[in-house]
């Protein structure tokens, strides 16, 4: 029997072990990065702009990544949730800037909220590293 390797990626947020999750975990050559907001410690970073949010948030993930011996060009899903739809055209610019030749599959859907009304995009991530 074959015997894979969890590893849990900690973002060092308080929130982590309150309710019980991980910043990114990896089995094997899947890593799956956990929604990720544009909050800095207690500080929500680009307030009020969606493209500043996606920028933070994206960077955010690639450093989830490298930490879980992956990059960008690991990824082969994102999930985007957005307070506001009318802002799809900054949110997609700023994804394109990080995605353009890699061009993972993607879906952006509106949500009601976030978990703070400043936050108006949150990004799942799955990235799958060559074997």
């Amino acid at each position: 029997m074959h015997s894979t390797k969890r590893i849990n990626i900690s973002s060092g947020a308080k929130w982590e072990s309150l309710i019980g999750y991980s910043r990114a975990v990896r089995v094997g050559n899947c890593i799956e990065v956990a929604g990720t907001t544009a909050v800095n410690g207690e500080t929500i970073i680009g307030h009020g702009d969606a493209y500043a949010q996606t920028v933070v948030i994206l960077t955010k993930i690639e450093s989830a990544l490298q930490e879980a011996g992956a990059s960008m060009k690991d990824v082969v899903r994102t999930r985007i949730f957005t307070t506001d739809i009318s802002k799809w055209e900054e949110i997609g610019k700023a994804h394109g800037e990080f995605f353009k030749d890699i061009r993972p599959v993607s879906t952006m859907v509106e949500v009601k909220a976030l978990i703070n009304p400043a936050l108006l995009v949150e990004i799942e991530a799955t990235a799958q590293v060559p074997l």
